[in-house]
This record gives C-alpha cells, sequence and structure tokens, in this order.
C-alpha cells in the first residue's frame, strides 16, 4: 500500500509541475491576429483592414504575416512604394498629405486596400 501511495505523490507532483508550466507559457504575451492602430497586417492574400483612416503626418506600418512575399504598392503613382516585404518584415510610411491613397500588392494584383488621410 506504501508503494501505491508514493506512486500517487510523485503522479500528483508531477501533474501539479505540468499545469504550473502550461499557465506560465500560457501567461507569456502572444501575438495578436489583429493589426493596432495605424497599423495594416498583410495575411491570407489580403489587407487588414482593407481601409484605414488616419490624420495628416501619421506613419502607417505594414506586416507581413504571410509566407509570400508582398508589396504595398500605390494605385496612382509614388506615395506607396515598399518595395518586397518577406514574411514577419515591415514597411512604414509617412503620410504627410490629406487625401485617398489606393493601394495594391504588385506581386497579387487582386490584393487591394486604401489609405485615407484627413
Amino acid at each position: 500500500m506504501k508503494k501505491n501511495k508514493g506512486s500517487l505523490s510523485r503522479f500528483l507532483v508531477g501533474m501539479a509541475s505540468l499545469f504550473t508550466v502550461l499557465i506560465i507559457l500560457n501567461s507569456c504575451e502572444k501575438s495578436t491576429d489583429e493589426p493596432g492602430p495605424n497599423e495594416v497586417f498583410i495575411q491570407g492574400h489580403a489587407f487588414n483592414p482593407t481601409t484605414i483612416t488616419v490624420p495628416v503626418n501619421t506613419t502607417i506600418t505594414w506586416t507581413n504575416k504571410d509566407a509570400d512575399v508582398h508589396t504595398a504598392t500605390s494605385d496612382t503613382g509614388g506615395e506607396i512604394n515598399s518595395g518586397n516585404i518577406s514574411k514577419n518584415r515591415t514597411f512604414s510610411h509617412t503620410f504627410a498629405t490629406a487625401g485617398s491613397y489606393p493601394y495594391h500588392c504588385a506581386l497579387h494584383p487582386a490584393m487591394t486596400a486604401t489609405v485615407i488621410v484627413n
């Protein structure tokens, strides 16, 4: 009977240790699936959000969360021109003039979005 009690005690200590480790791992900072203010995520072959509205002199940062390379390329001129953005890389641009800035991915033209600057 003592042997069973010792085994049970070790099992319970082991389980408590496992739960402690899981709680610690779960409390660590997690990456978010939603962009913050002034941020655009590129994921699932789409820009998120597809429309973002900001005041003049705001810097927007694009983050590529896809495995594929993408771009943020202006539809109407050179305002937005990221070049290639690899996975987990970013591109930032400050919008100094009010207006509407539609853009797309030059590598995947169906990916479109707009920055509106007030």
